[in-house]
C-alpha cells in the first residue's frame, strides 16, 4: 500500500476529472474506467476508505463487484450512506437457479446497504451446461426479469472469462436482451482469429442494440509463477507503469467500450494514472515490444 498512499497524496488536492460517455442504453453517464472490486477482498476498511478517495480524486462513478470477492461488498456497503448518488453500483451472482440467483440478490443488496441494484449480471456464463440451467425453466434468467420488474435491479448483463466469451455472450444475446456485457480484451487475446472472430461480431451487435461493453484482463501479463505479489486472481500483472500504460491504452483504443480495473489496489493508481493521459492507441510495433519484453504469455488455454 505504501505506492498507493505515496500517489493518493500527490492527487489529493486537485481533482482529476477520467472522460465519461453513455453507458450503453442505461442513460448513465460513465467514467470509461470503472472500478473493479475484487481489489478490496482482502481490504481493511481503512484501505477501502483510502480507495474510495482515489475513485473520487479521479472522478470514477461506476463501481463492480460480486458477492464472491471477499470482503469487498461489505466495504463498498460502508460507502454508501454518503456516496450512493456517486457511484453507479453493479454486482453479479454465480448461482445458475432462480432461488440460488434470488438468495444472493438479497444478500448482495444486505451488505450494499442498498435498495436497488443499478447492474445485475450472470457471472461467469460460459459453461454450456451452466448456459441452459441459467436460461431454462427455474433459471437465473426468470430471477433477473422478476427482479427488475420489482425495480430491485434496473439493468441486466452478463459476464465471462475465457476464449470461448464472445461466442457464448452471442448466443446469450440471442436469448435475451441483455444491458451490458463484459469480457476480456488486450492485446494478446485479440491475436487469437478465432476470438477476433467471435469479439468483433459481438461488438458489431452490441453497437447496433446499444448494449455497453467491458473490458478485463487488460494489464495481464501471464499465468501465475511462484510467489503471488498482487491480488489478481487469474493472473500475474504487468506492474511498471510504461507497460501499464501501453496495456491501458491499448484496450482504451476500442470505441466506446470500459475498462474494468485490476483485482489490486497496488496497481489501481497506475492504471487510473495511465487512463487519464489516453490520446491514442499505441502502434503495433509499440505492443509487439512490450510482448518481448515483459514475457507477456496467454493466461488461459484455446
Amino acid at each position: 500500500m505504501d505506492l498507493f498512499i505515496t500517489i493518493s497524496k500527490k492527487i489529493a488536492e486537485r481533482k482529476i476529472m477520467m472522460p465519461k460517455i453513455n453507458f450503453g442504453r442505461t442513460e448513465h453517464t460513465s467514467s470509461r474506467v470503472i472500478f473493479g472490486g475484487y481489489a478490496l477482498s482482502q481490504a481493511s476498511q481503512n484501505e477501502a476508505d483510502q480507495v474510495l478517495d482515489l475513485l473520487l480524486q479521479y472522478g470514477i462513478n461506476h463501481i463492480d463487484t460480486a458477492p464472491m470477492y471477499g470482503n469487498a461488498e461489505e466495504r463498498i456497503g460502508l460507502w454508501m450512506d454518503q456516496h450512493r448518488e456517486d457511484f453507479f453500483l453493479a454486482t453479479k451472482t454465480r448461482s445458475r437457479s432462480y432461488k440460488g440467483a434470488w438468495k444472493d440478490l438479497e444478500c448482495s443488496l444486505n451488505r450494499l446497504k442498498v435498495d436497488t441494484i443499478d447492474l445485475w449480471q450472470m457471472h461467469g456464463l460460459t459453461n454450456p451446461v451452466g448456459w441452459e440451467k441459467a436460461m431454462g425453466p427455474e433459471g437465473t434468467l426468470e430471477a433477473f426479469i422478476e427482479t427488475r420488474d420489482q425495480g430491485l435491479v434496473r439493468f441486466l448483463g452478463v459476464t465471462g472469462h475465457g476464449y470461448k466469451v464472445p461466442k457464448m455472450h452471442l448466443q446469450s444475446l440471442e436469448r435475451f436482451d441483455f444491458d451490458t456485457v463484459l469480457l476480456p480484451y488486450n492485446y494478446l487475446f485479440m491475436q487469437n482469429s478465432r476470438y477476433v472472430a467471435a469479439f468483433n461480431e459481438l461488438i458489431e451487435l452490441c453497437n447496433k442494440r446499444n448494449i455497453a461493453v467491458q473490458t478485463i484482463k487488460s494489464i495481464a501479463r501471464r499465468p501465475w509463477e511462484g510467489t503471488r505479489n498482487f491480488n489478481t486472481y487469474f493472473y500475474e500483472p504487468l506492474a511498471t507503469q510504461i507497460a501499464i500504460d501501453k496495456s491501458v491504452h491499448w484496450s482504451f483504443g476500442l470505441s466506446e467500450s470500459f475498462l474494468v480495473t485490476a483485482g489490486d489496489m497496488q496497481l489501481l493508481p497506475k492504471m487510473l494514472d495511465a487512463a487519464k493521459r489516453f490520446a491514442k492507441r499505441p502502434s503495433e510495433t509499440e505492443m509487439k515490444a512490450i510482448v518481448d519484453e515483459y514475457d507477456i504469455k496467454k493466461i488461459f488455454s484455446n
